[in-house]
């Protein structure tokens, strides 16, 4: 009796090691074919977001190179940035013509979010006349500095084609590094 026992026991091992063998208990093929349908979907949609992020990344770096050259062309380090602007505006001037009344330089403006910019605002007094002006503004506008005119003032004197001038112009100050500028 015992070895009818043991017999139907090792019998019934066989009956679920042949269901695991022969998949019984698994998917259909149905199911095996949709679930690697599913599986090669999910790889091109990767591949494709790789292959977007990878562009991303190129354009990004691309965009942070174009910013250092623009940074490293057009703002000034702070060591040299007074006497920069200073010889950049009297030349302008000089070579527009007009005559300067006054100039003066605001204390340099932190940018909010920048560790190592900062802004500079001048305020140009210049007396001159309508194409003396023209030309300031045409050079100014192809200085190698980076200088923005955020106001421009025009009073006329009285009886005379002189003009009376005001400008306020901005700039940015990068630190310098290492006493690099």
């Amino acid at each position: 009796m015992r070895w009818v026992v043991a017999l139907g026991a090792l019998l019934a091992a066989n009956l679920v090691a042949a269901a695991f063998a022969f998949h019984i208990f698994d998917a259909s093929p149905e199911v095996l074919q949709q679930q690697l349908l599913s599986a090669r979907r999910a790889r091109q949609e990767g591949q494709a977001r790789l292959r977007r992020t990878r562009v991303l990344a190129s354009s990004v770096d691309v965009g942070r190179g174009e910013g250092d050259k623009f940074f490293s062309t057009y703002v000034m380090g702070r060591r040299h940035t007074y006497s920069t602007i200073l010889s950049e505006i009297t030349d302008i001037e000089k070579a527009a013509g007009m005559d300067k009344a006054a100039m003066t330089i605001a204390p340099l403006d932190p940018i909010p979010g920048s560790d190592n910019l900062d802004m500079m605002s001048i305020s140009l007094n210049l007396e001159g006349n309508y194409a003396q002006l023209m030309k300031f503004v045409n050079l100014l506008d192809r200085s190698p500095r980076f200088l923005i005119i955020e106001t421009l003032t025009v009073t006329p004197r009285a009886k005379t084609d002189i003009l009376v001038v005001t400008f306020k112009l901005d700039t940015f100050v990068k630190e310098d590094v290492d006493g690099v500028s």
